[in-house]
């Protein structure tokens, strides 16, 4: 039975696996450490932790569960620290990384038999960051991969998994390689496409001055990861390198052969084309949560005047609907309505929705 974890890092990541653990089993003693002796503070306070380690490296002898939140790059680090500690017969160690293949490896190099390291990649996320947006819900209907190390049975992948109950999440068990190919390709390769066309448009911006304006509907939206944390993609991209080597080429083939059919004017095949990529698109899971998080937004259809804002925020407010984001579309095109609610939730959308047909006669759209 595991009465101890051991939980390094204490962001939104590590925070919300806390909460989640203690939503569901408060016994058991939570030790957190931070280099941001803020954060870790916090964390307590919260009661996402039961103690704070004022080393990253504490007494570990009793620990059952070590859970590593922390960068990549860290995380092999720490990896190696652990292998010269003193612990626990038995004891599962496992990470948080958006990369397996190489943290994986170092663990099959500097752990054992008696220590037990189980790859893990919690795929959800949030705009904010820090144990104050930690959430023990944050998991909930997302899917979890476990990539477990060489010496890891069923028995230690169901230990791991009870203790992680509280996250509702979905657990689904990969090889590292096979983890690092697939996220590649729906999550890593999406965010370097997503960069690209905002350097094209940056690029052709001197030449036509309007690009940012005009950009500010649709174009945003597509491209909004782009504006997610460079230097941890910049770290993303270099432990996934080969992976995305191989998405590189084939991308590339893919757009010559675009490129080819209009080229040639090969309406019919452009048409089959674009068909099917939206009878694919169409038939993703709506409610699933995938490797990119997911923004539920609303849209509705108000004249833009002064004061619209505060209107609609003031319907929200009497039914304490919480909101994320707020904006005008400045262009419509595309875009059914003038105003983009954003929520963390679809069950805040869905209560959006009944509030403002309940207070206005305003239409509103989820595309």
């Amino acid at each position: 039975m595991v009465k101890k974890i051991y939980l390094i890092g204490l962001g939104l990541i590590g925070g919300s696996i806390a909460l989640a653990i203690k939503r569901k089993n408060p016994a058991i003693h939570i030790i957190g450490f931070d280099i941001n002796e803020d954060q870790a503070s916090l964390a307590k306070k919260i009661g996402a932790i039961d103690e704070i380690s004022a080393a990253l490296i504490p007494d570990l002898t009793d620990v059952d569960i070590i859970f590593i939140s922390t960068p990549v790059e860290q995380t092999i680090k720490i990896i190696e620290q652990l292998h010269s500690a003193e612990l626990k017969q038995g004891v599962i160690i496992t990470d948080v990384g958006s990369t397996k293949a190489q943290i994986v490896e170092c663990a099959n190099k500097y752990l054992n038999g008696r220590i037990k390291f189980i790859g893990g990649h919690p795929m959800a996320g949030s705009h904010k960051s820090g144990i104050l947006a930690a959430k023990p819900h944050l998991f909930e209907n997302a899917f979890y991969i476990l990539t477990p190390s060489e010496y890891v049975t069923p028995q230690d992948l169901a230990r791991l998994t009870d203790v992680l109950e509280g996250t509702k999440a979905n657990f689904i068990e990969m090889t590292p390689e096979e983890h690092d190919k697939v996220t590649g390709i729906i999550s890593h390769f999406p965010h370097i496409v997503a960069a690209s066309l905002v350097c094209q448009a940056e690029y052709h911006e001197e030449e036509f001055p309007l690009v940012k304006r005009l950009a500010a509907g649709g174009f945003r939206d597509i491209t909004r990861i782009a504006s997610s944390n460079p230097a941890m993609w910049r770290d993303i991209l270099l432990q996934n390198k080969r992976p995305l080597l191989e998405l590189f080429d084939e991308w590339i083939a893919e757009m010559n052969r675009v490129k080819s059919l209009v080229a040639n004017e090969e309406a019919d095949q452009l048409y089959s084309y674009f068909e099917h990529a939206k009878q694919y698109r169409d038939g993703l899971p709506e409610k699933q949560k995938g490797a990119i998080p997911s923004f539920y937004d609303l849209f509705v259809d108000v004249p833009d005047y002064p004061g619209i804002i505060s209107e609609i925020t003031g319907y929200l407010a009497k039914e304490e609907i919480s909101l994320t984001n707020i904006r005008i579309i400045e262009t419509r095109e595309e875009i059914y309505g003038v105003l983009r609610l954003s929520f963390q939730t679809e069950r805040d959308r869905e209560r959006a929705i009944d509030c403002i047909s309940k207070y206005s006669n305003y239409d509103t759209f989820i595309i």
